[in-house]
């Protein structure tokens, strides 16, 4: 099926162009959307209930907006009509990458319905008449939203992609929140089997993949039917109804190598959702007798379809969700899970705070750090000032004041029992008062246009993202703490963050943050692919060098380049041993020397989150592998052995 017509995927920004400036600390770009509708009710019957025929399109909207914190750089949709006859249309797609590609996408699909409205009203109440004739009016919807890790930003790079073929059954069309490590493997199969295929991305290699396995799958059905004697005809409604889907995902999914929650849906109607056998991406299922769902984030389809989140299922670690045609649902294992290692980073910034688990995981974050910070400001709540930026960190923050509270609290009851049986009333007034000194620090500007083109001209542009309130701090009393949820490249917190706070006077700043120091490169879904980025490992090296011990970080480079000839199952991390001879207090210490701005007249000090504490406060998600170097694929130690080498050798390129 053809794209719609240009004018379709209007409004496309210059490749590489940055409108607007719009920085916090370190903001990644990760983690895309899925969301998939299976309507499993003919049109009629939502029309009568709930008096439209739009409703799937409807709730995909709804389902597709409020994952809109998990892609910005483009979004999505495909529409499957099930069971039109011979010379109708039944796939539809449109996709955007305009700055609101989601409201964009879903005026797009109103207008067809606008158009019957102008022609005749009536129209809209007749269900059977809408699938005969406007597009997007079927029972199946497959919802993307794209952070780009890597690569241009064009309508081309936007999911769902399509695999298009005169035969239903060989339509196929795809969506994912994943990264594979092993994409050139995967690759030269395609092209061993005498596929050309026309672009060497995950995406299309996966969804190729898929398809080698589904024309297979197909191809053996047809040739069991044809010997049985059953014309072309009868074959080909057979195979709809027989077509092993869960089959063909284990052979096609075998040799992946990466995290992923892959959805699909095949031109007869068919749909699934597959993810990794570590559970590193994230999935969510719920279905009744009206519809069947899967979305990226569990109180997205609490909210939108008013369901309890006990009624909601995770997709289980290497299992798949498959909804045939008929409505059937079921729930396959397809490749055998392993240890699970679901992405913590999801879980300290990336999903929604809405979730009840992920609230509660962020709040411990935040207490947990408590007796750090005490230490920082010398136990001296009195003096000291507690703020967050950005407003993802807000969770931990009141988790953080908790803490501080409860600590205060134990203090308060014993001076109370130090006043003795009279205590005086002015006294016991100020021991009752005393709590954490709360304010607002930092107000986020709105998004400064920068028209300055030059990185070098830009540190004043950068240092105006945000607003400070005066007034909040007493100069050269206070300390001033602020949490952060992660600090990765430290660039913001430099060129921004610190030099901000430092307009108030505060005798020390104390930027705390959630997650633990990032260490390692990311390649399963998250911005984190360049190692000589990442301010910890700046951090680790510039230790080196001061102690004259550069000689380590040879002997890596060539453990490194040695095992990138090797099998990808016989590789180690030994980029760990860069971190070995200094303790994480130590590193901490440098990064605030590293992103200490030289007019900075403040103490500046930087407490992270230690990996005990992580694991108790998220226990259903540990993996750690950006803090840790503990891979969950052997893919991951390539990638950080690679990302090592192309640091040593200077190469300002992506590990995968």
């Amino acid at each position: 099926m053809p794209e719609p017509a240009p004018s379709a995927d209007s409004g496309l920004l210059p490749q590489g162009s940055n409108p607007y400036l719009c920085l916090v600390s370190d903001t990644l770009h990760h983690e895309c959307g899925i969301a998939l509708i299976r309507l499993l009710k003919p049109l009629s019957y939502y029309h009568e209930k709930y008096g439209t025929a739009q409703y799937g399109i409807r709730k995909l909207y709804l389902l597709m907006e409020k994952q809109h914190n998990r892609g910005q750089d483009g979004a999505g949709v495909v529409n499957i009509k099930l069971d039109t006859d011979p010379g109708d249309e039944y796939i539809y797609r449109y996709r955007s990458i305009q700055k609101n590609a989601i409201a964009q996408i879903f005026r797009h699909i109103q207008s067809h319905f606008d158009k019957v409205a102008h022609m005749d009203k009536r129209l809209l109440d007749n269900p059977h008449w809408l699938k005969k004739n406007v597009p997007y009016a079927g029972e199946l919807f497959l919802g993307h939203l794209r952070y780009g890790t890597f690569g241009g930003n064009s309508v081309e790079t936007c999911h769902p992609f399509l695999r298009q073929n005169n035969w239903k059954t060989r339509n196929l069309a795809v969506a994912g929140n994943f990264n594979m490590t092993n994409v050139d493997e995967l690759f030269n199969y395609l092209v061993a089997l005498g596929q050309h295929p026309r672009e060497k991305s995950d995406t299309i290699t996966v969804m190729e993949n898929i398809g080698h396995f589904l024309d297979e799958e197909i191809d053996a059905l047809y040739y069991q039917y044809k010997e049985k004697g059953i014309n072309k005809e009868k074959a080909t409604a057979l195979i709809s109804e027989n077509l092993d889907v869960a089959h063909i995902l284990r052979r096609s999914s075998r040799d992946w190598d990466g995290g992923y929650a892959m959805t699909g849906i095949i031109g007869h109607g068919d749909a699934f959702v597959l993810r990794d056998p570590a559970g590193i991406r994230p999935a969510f299922f719920y279905h009744d007798d009206e519809v069947a769902v899967v979305a990226s984030e569990r109180p997205v389809i609490q909210t939108v379809f008013n369901v309890p989140a006990d009624e909601i299922e995770e997709v289980k670690p290497g299992h798949a969700i498959v909804v045939k045609k008929n409505g059937k649902v079921m729930d396959e294992e397809i490749r055998e899970p392993v240890r699970r290692r679901s992405c913590s980073f999801e879980r300290i910034y990336f999903s929604r705070g809405s979730d009840a688990e992920i609230y509660r995981e962020r709040k411990e974050l935040g207490r947990l750090l408590c007796p750090s910070v005490l230490e920082a400001v010398d136990h001296d709540l009195e003096n000291t000032v507690f703020s967050f930026i950005p407003n993802t960190a807000e969770v931990a923050f009141y988790g953080m004041i908790e803490g501080m509270a409860a600590h205060l609290q134990k203090i308060k009851k014993q001076r109370i029992l130090d006043l003795g049986n009279s205590p005086d009333t002015a006294q016991l007034d100020k021991i009752l008062a005393m709590k954490p000194r709360v304010e607002k620090i930092a107000i986020k500007d709105i998004k400064l246009r920068t028209f300055i083109t030059n990185d070098n001209d830009r540190g004043d542009m950068v240092e105006h993202v945000y607003d400070i309130t005066y007034g909040t701090v007493r100069p050269g009393v206070d300390n001033l703490v602020v949490i952060d949820d992660s600090i990765v490249r430290g660039t913001t917190l430099k060129n921004s963050i610190i030099r901000m706070l430092d307009r108030l006077s505060p005798k020390k700043i104390i930027i705390v943050s959630s997650a633990p120091q990032i260490r390692y490169p990311d390649c399963y879904g998250i911005d984190m692919a360049k190692i000589g980025d990442l301010i910890a490992f700046r951090a680790a090296v510039s230790l080196l060098e001061s102690e004259n011990s550069e000689q380590l970080l040879e002997e890596v480079l060539a453990l490194c380049m040695a095992q990138l000839e090797m099998g990808i199952s016989e590789m180690k991390n030994h980029v760990r041993r860069v971190y070995e001879p200094f303790s994480a207090d130590q590193i901490s210490a440098r990064i605030a020397e590293l992103v200490r701005p030289s007019d900075c007249r403040a103490e500046l000090q930087i407490i992270y989150q230690n990996l005990d504490n992580l694991h108790q406060a998220c226990p259903g998600h540990l993996g750690d592998w950006y803090f840790s170097g503990d891979y969950p694929t052997p893919g991951g130690n390539r990638v950080v052995s690679r990302a090592f080498v192309n640091f040593m050798q200077g190469l300002n390129q992506r590990a995968y």
